[in-house]
């Protein structure tokens, strides 16, 4: 089991500190987020590449379908160059909100997930190198013949964890299937008619057994993947059942600290100093 940790409502300023921090106090990984006009997740882990040595970095989540996956491809590429190969990109479909829809429409939740797919095979694509072509509904793209980026230095591309829902009363799991085919999963769990609800112990095992199906039946099974589950040892924002030692028991090979509980304040950092500092919930 590996731990990592979000850093929720900081400056970009603080965020290096904080990475700094971690890496200091031996944590695994530290994830950025996403929003809408907020900050720029990818220069902010640009700088807290150039300023640590060991600990990875990530998001939770980069919403795919709101990027042109050539300027996301870019964007990754820089940061895992320049970190010497430490960059894990969590993906997802995005949850529109106000912050997203004060700029741009929904176009609906079928429309974001083709958008996903192809965002993923062009970014896939152009990180594997050129020549490179891509036909699709949404995107498309050329072999780039001048000013061609040097490859990732993690090959094909650096990690990619999608999230992934076990649906409740479907038979067919498309989200589970999608985040087969990459490097690891944020599960969830869903029901048809009610939308989210929690994910248990067992639940979670199930989402392993299945997708650890989905990569042996496309004859992935011998690679590494990572299951990921996001808890807080400290009870605030993500209740899970048991400690991070059942939940390895379980599949888990990786536990993110979610600490979305904390407000925005000056003294949310003091605190998550101090977290931060007393290191990862190991015992």
């Amino acid at each position: 089991m590996r731990f990592a940790y979000v850093v929720p409502y900081t400056t970009e300023l603080e965020f290096v500190e904080l990475a700094r921090l971690g890496e200091e106090h031996g944590w695994d990984a530290v994830f950025s987020w996403e929003a809408v006009f907020r900050h720029d997740a990818w220069a902010t882990l640009a700088a807290a590449a150039v300023s640590t040595e060991r600990i990875r970095l990530g998001t939770l989540i980069t919403p795919v379908p709101r990027y042109r996956p050539w300027d996301l491809a870019a964007r990754v590429g820089s940061v895992d160059r320049l970190s010497g190969g430490r960059v894990v990109l969590g993906a997802g479909l995005g949850a529109p909100n106000a912050n997203w829809l004060a700029f741009e429409p929904d176009d609906g939740r079928a429309v974001r997930a083709q958008r996903l797919d192809e965002g993923l095979d062009i970014l896939t694509g152009l990180l594997g190198g050129q020549p490179f072509s891509y036909d699709g509904r949404h995107f498309s793209a050329r072999p780039v013949t001048e000013l061609a980026p040097p490859p990732p230095v993690q090959r094909p591309h650096p990690p990619i964890w999608l999230v992934g829902a076990l649906v409740r009363g479907r038979q067919r799991q498309p989200s589970l299937a999608r985040a087969a085919r990459y490097d690891g999963i944020f599960p969830a769990v869903a029901r048809a008619a009610e939308g989210q609800s929690g994910i248990t112990l067992e639940t979670f095992g199930e989402i392993v057994q299945r997708v650890r199906d989905f990569r042996a039946e496309a004859g992935l099974g011998d690679r590494p993947y990572d299951f990921v589950i996001e808890g807080d040892s400290y009870h605030g924002f993500v209740e899970v059942e048991g400690g991070p030692a059942d939940w390895e028991a379980a599949g888990a090979t990786w536990w993110v600290e979610s600490w979305w509980d904390l407000p925005e304040t000056s003294e949310t950092v003091d605190e998550l100093r101090r977290r931060i500092t007393a290191g990862p919930p190991r015992n």
